[in-house]
């Protein structure tokens, strides 16, 4: 992959070799015509390796699958500065290609290469990345053993006061067109009320969970779980009748090991352009995904540092990826993420990993680094800070604006003596975490 997209996601899961061989960039000369025809080969690089190794980055984000050894982009050579420069405009914000300038420049990488690279990449303007993606399969009924076989699905809800809205989740529920599965729910409410969970027509059990803890909670239910099949869900959430179907139909079709369905903020709105057909997935979220019970015996279960702060899921995801699990994004198990401002995370602990509560706290959550450190090595983990924490000392609700942007790095100048005093914090926290060492347990 081009170097300079460790500036723009450091902790991408595929800048990282997985244990078992898996195909997930494909060489364009050796694609059958049909493929090729989602790809716009750019012969504006000025090298082979540019050009082919654009061609397969547009492959994967456009939902290109072919898990077939000869179709792999095998080492291509080194790229030139003016390629890597072109890549980053001709996809990314152009922000980035100035900020990527700057941290090259200023700590001397080749000084006179980056100015004529970024000379040379002069007029390149940003393309739409997902305007020919890979269409949407047209399922047969006799294409999905898995699903025709009835697996037990067992769906796990932890919740923590949102009743009004679990009463939601239940309906949903009551009306999937797949029927056989349980529901789990960890009930972190103070005090509880047990009439919430009575009168629904479902395979309900409840766990009612004292410590206020989510990863805790699903670690729990999974170790209760009768089903071979985890799909795990949040408790502000709706979904179509067609939900745990969907998903099963994901896995029997692509022969993957995981299905990732995706969320739109807003009940009516449409699925993102980028998640709208099926593509590799480069993230777990735990409130949308079906996975087998047998990864969680093979790997363990969520990694308990990660408690009342952030990327838990992103972990697992992780190391689901590093051990070779296939990770599939479903466009067809959709839910809406209400993301109601009460109870769940947010009573626990923070929503956003770099906004910090106060300006006593870590910046960014110390499980952030934690998991950079662990995975990716201290150089990515300054760059993801040096990234991130100078836009976090925007507000939240203006994180989009493009003008509030603008001053994000002056302002964070300004602070610079807070900023600092909170990443060496958060430093000091993540470093105990890594000597502690990971809090994972496993199935029996």
């Amino acid at each position: 992959m081009f170097q300079f997209y460790k500036f723009i996601a450091p902790t991408w899961y595929h800048r990282l070799p997985p244990k078992k061989s898996f195909v997930y960039f494909l060489d364009y000369r050796k694609l059958p015509a049909e493929v090729q025809a989602h790809i716009d080969l750019d012969h504006r690089y000025k090298s082979e390796a540019g050009m082919y190794m654009d061609a397969a980055f547009q492959a994967w984000n456009r939902g290109v699958m072919l898990n077939e050894p000869q179709f792999e982009l095998k080492e291509t050579g080194r790229i030139p500065l003016a390629d890597e420069y072109r890549f980053v405009k001709k996809y990314f914000n152009p922000f980035f290609a100035w900020y990527i300038f700057f941290i090259q420049f200023l700590t001397l990488r080749n000084p006179i290469g980056q100015l004529l690279g970024m000379f040379q990449s002069f007029g390149v303007k940003r393309l739409n990345l997902y305007q020919k993606s890979v269409p949407l399969p047209v399922f047969k009924e006799g294409d999905f053993p898995l699903f025709q076989s009835n697996p037990l699905v067992t769906v796990i809800i932890p919740t923590l006061n949102r009743y009004t809205y679990l009463k939601d989740v239940f309906r949903d529920l009551e009306k999937q067109t797949y029927a056989h599965f349980e529901v789990i729910v960890v009930d972190q409410t103070s005090p509880s009320d047990p009439t919430v969970f009575e009168g629904w027509n479902l395979n309900l059990k409840v766990i009612y969970q004292e410590e206020k803890a989510l990863w805790l909670a699903r670690n729990t239910a999974i170790q209760q779980s009768k089903g071979d099949w985890i799909l795990l869900y949040d408790d502000d959430s709706l979904v179509d009748p067609d939900w745990i179907e969907n998903h099963l139909k994901c896995l029997d079709h692509f022969k993957c090991d995981i299905s990732s369905g995706v969320s739109i903020s807003t009940i009516g709105g449409k699925v993102p352009a980028s998640y709208a057909y099926f593509k590799w997935s480069d993230q777990i979220d735990t409130g949308n995904v079906l996975l087998p019970k047998k990864i969680f015996r093979e790997i363990g279960l969520f990694d308990r540092q990660f408690e009342k702060q952030r990327m838990g899921d992103g972990e697992f995801g992780l190391r689901a990826y590093l051990n070779g699990y296939s990770n599939v994004s479903n466009p067809l198990a959709k839910r809406v993420h209400l993301k109601v401002g009460e109870g769940g995370l947010r009573q626990m602990g923070s929503w956003d990993a770099f906004r910090t509560k106060s300006w006593s706290s870590p910046r960014p959550i110390p499980s952030v680094l934690y998991l950079t450190r662990k995975y990716f090595g201290t150089s990515t983990a300054l760059y993801l800070c040096f990234q991130k924490i100078p836009l976090s000392v925007i507000p939240y609700q203006y994180k989009s604006n493009k003008i509030m942007a603008l001053f994000a790095y002056p302002m964070a100048l300004v602070l610079s003596p807070i900023l600092i005093f909170q990443l060496v914090k958060s430093w000091s926290l993540a470093s105990q975490k890594l000597k502690e060492g990971a809090k994972i347990s496993h199935l029996q």
